[in-house]
């Protein structure tokens, strides 16, 4: 198991992930930070830029912020 820091930037023109660290990621979506999509979004972009499936990701704290801690589990 590993747990990666992500910073969400909302609202963004396009969704995309850049690798800051070995850990540390700054995610820009297209979606509103509403009922949970937001978080949805996070996890499923990942997933993909991880190639994991999305239930080996979870958003452990940070919910509600735009700061995340994730745990990615093996």
């Amino acid at each position: 198991m590993k747990i990666i820091k992500i910073k969400v930037k909302l609202n963004a023109s396009k969704n995309e992930i850049k690798k800051i660290e070995e850990d540390n990621f700054e995610i820009r979506i297209t979606t509103s930070p509403e009922k949970g999509k937001a978080n949805q979004k996070v996890i499923e972009l990942l997933a993909e830029f991880l190639d994991i499936p999305k239930s080996n990701l979870e958003i452990i704290s940070g919910l509600t912020s735009k700061e995340k801690k994730i745990l990615i589990k093996d």
